[in-house]
C-alpha cells in the first residue's frame, strides 16, 4: 500500500507524470453517475485527450447535448499498470460542465486484479482520486477509500494550490510549489539581462537565431522547454508565453495577441477550399500588387458587413445571454449577406484548439536590439490560471475577441493563409477565472 504522497509522486514520476492532482470525490463521483470535473470547460485545459466528436446517441430527446473525446487512462499502483481503453471525457454544454466516464470497463491487464472498482462503484464521502499527467498526454489514475493513509494526507494538507476542482501536488515535492519554481527560474533569467537570440534545435541543443521573432525561442531555450506530444510549449505545466513591449517602465505591448489559429471546418471555405474562398470573398491587393488577392481585415461580432469582403461574424447555436453552446453542430461563422456561410469553425474544432492552451500561463515582457540580435527579459509577470473555453465564447459574442485573417494569393508563390483569432493585450485576464500582477524580486539586480 502507498502510504504517503511522497510515495505517490515517486510512483507516478516513474511512470512518466510530470504534473499531478487530486480530486476529492462527492457521492454522486462513481461509475454510475460519472466524475464531475467541474461546471465549466476548464478541466480540459489540464486532462488532455483525443478529438472532441459530437454523441451518436440520442440524449435528452437530442443527439446534439452533448459531445465527448477519449482519454489514454492507466490506473496504476505498487504492483502495475492497468489500461483503461474506454474511459473518456464528457461536456455536457448547456449546463455547461464536464466529466469522466468509461474509466473502469474493461480496465484489467491479463487476468490481473480489476481496476479500483472497490473505491470507483461506491459513494463513499472522503474518496480520492488521483491523477498523473504524462508529457505524451497519458493520465495515470489511482484511487484510495477515505479510511487510506493517502486520503488522510491529503486531508491535513493546507498549502496545495487548487485549480478548479483538483488541487495540484508537487510531482519533486522538494522543489516546492511549481508557481515558486517558475518564478525563481524568471527571476534568474531576468538577472542575466541581454541574452543572445537563440532556438533549441531538435536534440535540445541552443542554436543561434538570427530571424526577427526570436522571444519566445530564446526564452524556451533558457527554460529548456522543447514541444511536447499534445499541446504547447510548457515549463512545469505553465504554458510561457514572450511578448514585445517598449520599454521596462509603461509595460506597452507592441503587439496584440494571438489565441489561437484554427481553420475552418465549415462553410464555403471547408467545401471549396482556402483557394476558391480566397478568389470568391477577396478583393485586389491595395497597394497595387498585379495579380495578388487579399483576404484580411477585422471581425468582430460587433461589427457590420466587410466593405471589403462583404462578411459578417456571427455565431451560431449559441445562447449570448446564458453564454451557453445550444448546438454543437454551430460555431463561430462568416456569413454573407444573403445568409450563406462563408467559414464555420464548428464547436468541437474550436474545443479542441482551445483545450491545447494550459490551465496555467505566464506571460513575460521583452525588449529586443541588435546587432548582434539580443533579448531581455522585464520583471512583471502576469500570471493567469484556468483559462476555460466558455470565457473565449463570451468573449467572441461581445466583440473582444476578433478574427483577424492574412490570405493572400500571388501568381509567384500561390495561396498562404493564416486565420487568426485576437485579442488585446490588456483584455488577455478575460480568458481566465484567476490572473495575477507579480513584480520579481530584483533587489539584487543590477
Amino acid at each position: 500500500m502507498i502510504e504517503t504522497l511522497e510515495a505517490l509522486a515517486g510512483l507516478m514520476r516513474q511512470d512518466g507524470a510530470v504534473r499531478i492532482y487530486a480530486k476529492k470525490l462527492a457521492p454522486n463521483d462513481n461509475s454510475k453517475n460519472q466524475v464531475y470535473l467541474g461546471g465549466d470547460f476548464s478541466a480540459l485545459n489540464i486532462i488532455p485527450h483525443g478529438a472532441v466528436t459530437t454523441d451518436d446517441a440520442e440524449i435528452a430527446g437530442s443527439v446534439r447535448d452533448r459531445a465527448k473525446a477519449p482519454i489514454r487512462f492507466l490506473w496504476i499502483d505498487e504492483s502495475g499498470r492497468y489500461e483503461a481503453p474506454n474511459a473518456q471525457l464528457i461536456l455536457y454544454p448547456k449546463y455547461p460542465e464536464v466529466r469522466m466516464s468509461g474509466f473502469l470497463k474493461g480496465a484489467n491487464l491479463k487476468g490481473a486484479r480489476d481496476a479500483p472498482g472497490d473505491v470507483m462503484r461506491v459513494r463513499d464521502e472522503g474518496r480520492v482520486l488521483f491523477l498523473g499527467i504524462t508529457q505524451d498526454g497519458t493520465v495515470l489514475g489511482h484511487a484510495v477509500p477515505a479510511t487510506s493513509p493517502l486520503a488522510r494526507a491529503l486531508e491535513v494538507r493546507s498549502d496545495l494550490e487548487p485549480l478548479g476542482v483538483f488541487l495540484e501536488i508537487p510531482a519533486e515535492p522538494a522543489a516546492g510549489s511549481t508557481r515558486a519554481q517558475l518564478l525563481a527560474t524568471l527571476e534568474a533569467i531576468y538577472r542575466r539581462h541581454w541574452i543572445p537570440s537563440q532556438k533549441l534545435n531538435k536534440y535540445g541543443v541552443k542554436q543561434p537565431y538570427a530571424a526577427r521573432n526570436g522571444g519566445g525561442y530564446t526564452l524556451e531555450a533558457e527554460l529548456g522547454i522543447s514541444p511536447n506530444g499534445y499541446s504547447e510549449p510548457d515549463y512545469l505545466g505553465w504554458e510561457i508565453k514572450q511578448y514585445a513591449v517598449t520599454d521596462f517602465n509603461a509595460y506597452r505591448p507592441t503587439s496584440v495577441v494571438t489565441l489561437m489559429t484554427p481553420e475552418p471546418t465549415g462553410g464555403f471555405y471547408r467545401d471549396n477550399g482556402a483557394e476558391a474562398f480566397v478568389r470568391r470573398f477577396g478583393y485586389p491587393d491595395k497597394s497595387g500588387k498585379p495579380g495578388r488577392i487579399n483576404f484580411g481585415g477585422i471581425y468582430a461580432s460587433t461589427k457590420v458587413f466587410h466593405a471589403d469582403t462583404g462578411l459578417q461574424l456571427r455565431m451560431t447555436g449559441y445562447d449570448m445571454a446564458a453564454g451557453k453552446i445550444t448546438d454543437m453542430d454551430g460555431g463561430i461563422a462568416l456569413v454573407d449577406r444573403h445568409g450563406e456561410i462563408a467559414a464555420l469553425w464548428k464547436y468541437p474544432g474550436i474545443i479542441e484548439h482551445w483545450s491545447r492552451k494550459h490551465a496555467q500561463a505566464a506571460y513575460v515582457p521583452s525588449l529586443y536590439r541588435t546587432p548582434p540580435p539580443e533579448y531581455r527579459y522585464g520583471a512583471r509577470i502576469l500570471l493567469c490560471e484556468k483559462t476555460d473555453l466558455t470565457l473565449f465564447l463570451r468573449a467572441i459574442a461581445d466583440g473582444t475577441v476578433y478574427y483577424d485573417p492574412a490570405l493572400k494569393i500571388e501568381p509567384a508563390t500561390g495561396l498562404k493563409r493564416r486565420s487568426q483569432f485576437r485579442i488585446r493585450h490588456d483584455q488577455l485576464v478575460r480568458m481566465y477565472h484567476q490572473s495575477e500582477l507579480v513584480e520579481l524580486d530584483v533587489a539584487h539586480s543590477a
